[in-house]
């Protein structure tokens, strides 16, 4: 299997400092915005490509302001290295998003039941897990309604892998009233109960990450959710956090807020996992439809970071039908778009 917030310039020049410096914060305008916004009530298991979910999520406070999702990074130094790492993903290779993180919202008194545990036991946390029966499984339900191999396919089929499709089949279970966040890597319905290759469980209201080396329901030991491009941020015409992006290859060490590698290459010009890019300030975005302008722009104010293996420049995305197929527009973005950055000097992250 498979390191950081907006930097905003100092309203007041120190006197004698030729320019304002850049310092790690968030954005108190979002913060705001969501802590004003009022949750729904509900009493019972919430798909996530619903006006109820889009609801729910609008009010949920996903970590700290100052957690590294949250951290505006608009100005903050590049990496020495950036263009020879952007090199090694691809200057010319276009971006492109996957259609996979899906995930169900569970009211706060939602039954725990057992979980196996059968590749990484000792790197995940322990249960019972608030698993619904209708938790969806990677890729659910648009990137199968969309297959013509695979659209007559029924939610039970896939959680139990009936066409043995394989692949990481991540999980995700939002409790957003005890702003708790459960993830799975290889999870899979079985005859005997559920079964997943690791479970992660992280405190939304903590700035507390995984143990140092150990992996999650992603290789680089990083929850997904919290990076995942939803429906609700799109309508509203902002993504306001980090988004999670995969590359081919990637080198055998990670930074903060990442805990674990998933390569044997050594080469320094390869992403650590935890990487962070960013968008180019000066990229134009004004020709673009409102949901592809809300991605971008997001990722010119808050980064992505490099968080798995898989295909270069792919970030992820919910796998809701009501969001339209985004291909042809990300992918007049290339990689020479972007530059890979690092913290301003003193940063100190968050406990």
């Amino acid at each position: 299997m498979r390191s950081v917030c907006a930097v905003v310039l100092c309203a007041a020049v120190v006197a004698g400092a030729q320019e304002p410096k850049p310092v790690a914060s968030g954005d108190p305008a979002r913060v705001e915005r969501i802590r004003k916004t009022q949750m729904p009530k509900f009493d019972a298991p919430v798909a996530f490509d619903t006006p109820e979910a889009d609801a729910i999520l609008s009010a949920l406070e996903v970590f700290p302001e100052d957690n590294p999702w949250n951290l505006v990074v608009s100005d903050w130094p590049v990496h020495p290295k950036s263009k020879a790492i952007v090199g090694s993903i691809g200057a010319n290779k276009p971006l492109r998003y996957n259609p996979d993180m899906g995930f169900v919202i569970v009211p706060p008194n939602q039954k725990k039941i057992d979980l196996k545990l059968t590749e990484y036991p000792d790197e995940s946390d322990k249960g019972p897990f608030p698993i619904p029966d209708s938790i969806p499984i990677e890729g659910w339900p648009a990137s199968y309604k969309r297959d013509a191999k695979l659209q007559n396919l029924t939610l039970d089929d896939v959680q139990r892998d009936a066409k043995k499709l394989g692949g990481d089949r991540h999980g995700i279970v939002v409790d957003p009233v005890n702003r708790k966040l459960y993830e799975f890597f290889v999870l899979k319905k079985t005859d005997a109960g559920w079964q997943a290759s690791c479970s992660a469980t992280f405190d939304l209201a903590s700035n507390a990450m995984r143990p140092d080396g150990w992996t999650s329901a992603d290789a680089a030991g990083l929850p997904i959710f919290p990076a995942v491009i939803r429906h609700d941020e799109l309508k509203r015409g902002a993504v306001e956090h980090a988004m999670r992006v995969t590359v081919t290859k990637t080198r055998r060490a990670y930074t903060y807020p990442a805990t674990h590698f998933a390569s044997r290459l050594t080469d320094e010009s390869l992403p650590r996992m935890g990487e962070r890019l960013r968008l180019r300030k000066d990229f134009d975005t004004s020709k673009f439809g409102p949901e592809v302008k809300a991605i971008l722009e997001g990722l010119k104010k808050y980064g992505m970071f490099v968080a798995d293996n898989g295909l270069d420049w792919a970030l992820s995305c919910a796998p809701d039908p009501r969001i339209p197929v985004l291909h042809e527009e990300l992918r007049k973005v290339k990689g020479s778009d972007f530059e890979v950055v690092i913290p301003p000097a003193g940063y100190k992250p968050p406990k």
